[in-house]
C-alpha cells in the first residue's frame, strides 16, 4: 500500500489575508499545508478519502491519473467541497465515480451538488454513484475496509481501517469500541489541530494521548492548523513514534 498525504492543514484557524505569523511567512515546503485528503494505492486499486477544495490542485500536483472511488468521512464543507472535479475521472474513466459515505453526508452531497442529480442533466456534470456506508465492514475492489466511529463534538464521522492502516480526521473522542478496531494498527493517521484546546478537535497533547492508547508502530498527526506552529520545531518535540505530517508526504506499508 502507497499512502500519499494530498493535504494535512485545515479551515480551522486559517491565517487571515497579511498574516505575519512564522508559520505564513516560512520558507519550508512541510509548513504550506492544502485542506486534508489522502491518497491510497492498494494493489491496482486507487482510492481518495475527502474531496476538500484543494482536491483538482492537489491531483495535479501529485499527477494522479486514476481514481476508482472516493471515501467521505463527513459533509464538512473542507472534506467534501471539491467533490465536482472527479468529473475529469469521469471523462477519462468513461464511468461513474463512487462516493462512499454515511446517509447523512449523502444527502448533504446530492444539496450542494444537486446538478449532478437532476433528471435532466447539464452536459458535463460530475456523474457520482453514492453508496451507503453504515459501520458494518465493506469492499472495493476485493479490499476490505472497516469504518471507524468517532466523534466531532456531536457530530458523528467516520474514519478508516485498510488493513494495517487506519486514518481518523476530524475527532475529538475515539469510543472504546473504535479503539477496539484500531488494534494492530500499524501506520495511524489522526487529526491534530493545534497546541491550544479545541471544541471539536484534538489538540497536539490530546493527539498524543491517543496516539499512545492506540499504539500503533507510527503515527502521523494530520488537520494542522497555523496556529502548531513550525514543522521542523513541532516535530522535534514529538515521541519517537510519532510525526506532522506534511503535503506531499508518501508511506510505504
Amino acid at each position: 500500500m502507497k499512502i500519499t498525504f494530498l493535504g494535512t492543514g485545515t479551515s480551522q484557524g486559517v491565517p487571515v489575508i497579511g498574516c505575519e505569523c512564522e508559520v505564513c511567512r516560512s520558507l519550508d515546503y512541510r509548513d504550506k499545508r492544502l485542506r486534508v485528503s489522502v491518497y491510497l494505492e492498494i494493489g491496482g486499486t486507487s482510492l481518495v478519502i475527502d474531496t476538500g477544495p484543494d482536491f483538482r490542485q492537489q491531483m495535479l500536483r501529485e499527477r494522479i491519473s486514476t481514481l476508482d472511488a472516493v471515501l467521505l468521512t463527513h459533509s464538512h464543507k473542507d472534506h467534501i467541497a471539491g467533490l465536482d472535479d472527479v468529473r475529469a475521472f469521469n471523462f477519462l474513466q468513461e464511468r461513474s465515480m463512487p462516493i462512499y459515505g454515511t446517509a447523512k453526508t449523502l444527502d448533504q452531497v446530492k444539496k450542494e451538488f444537486y446538478y449532478a442529480f437532476e433528471t435532466q442533466k447539464y452536459p458535463g456534470t460530475p456523474i457520482l454513484n453514492l453508496l451507503e456506508l453504515n459501520e458494518g465492514e465493506f469492499e472495493i475492489n476485493g479490499i476490505k475496509i472497516l469504518p471507524l466511529p468517532v466523534q466531532h463534538l456531536l457530530m458523528p464521522v467516520l474514519g478508516f481501517r485498510i488493513g494495517d492502516f487506519s486514518y481518523i480526521t476530524d475527532a475529538n473522542l475515539i469510543p472504546d469500541e473504535t479503539i477496539e478496531k484500531l488494534k494492530g494498527t500499524k501506520v495511524l493517521v489522526l487529526n491534530a489541530l493545534q497546541k491550544e484546546k479545541h471544541i471539536s478537535h484534538f489538540n497536539l497533547q490530546e493527539a498524543i494521548v491517543q496516539a499512545a492508547r492506540i499504539g500503533a508502530e507510527q503515527t502521523y498527526f494530520t488537520h494542522i492548523s497555523h496556529k502548531m506552529g513550525l514543522h521542523q520545531v513541532v516535530n522535534k518535540e514529538l515521541p519517537e513514534s510519532i510525526a506532522l505530517a506534511h503535503d506531499g508526504l508518501t508511506v510505504t506499508l
